[in-house]
């Protein structure tokens, strides 16, 4: 809501820039979407690598005590 808010401001103040940021926004979207994407896969092959690197730790019974 407050961005929608925020719009609204921008768009009586100075209305170019808020029908280009309106237009804009779903072309930055799309372009930012494969980064998303390979931010994620990227996270999920470090999560990986640390499971595998911290699994002999984990099988001697280091880290946290089970209860």
């Amino acid at each position: 809501m407050l961005k929608f808010l925020l719009w609204l401001l921008l768009l009586v103040f100075c209305w170019p820039i808020a029908l280009l940021a309106l237009i804009l926004w779903p072309i930055v979207w799309l372009i930012s979407l494969p980064f998303r994407l390979l931010g994620i896969a990227v996270d999920g092959v470090f999560g990986l690598l640390r499971g595998l690197i911290m699994l002999p730790a984990r099988l001697l019974g280091g880290g946290q005590a089970r209860v």
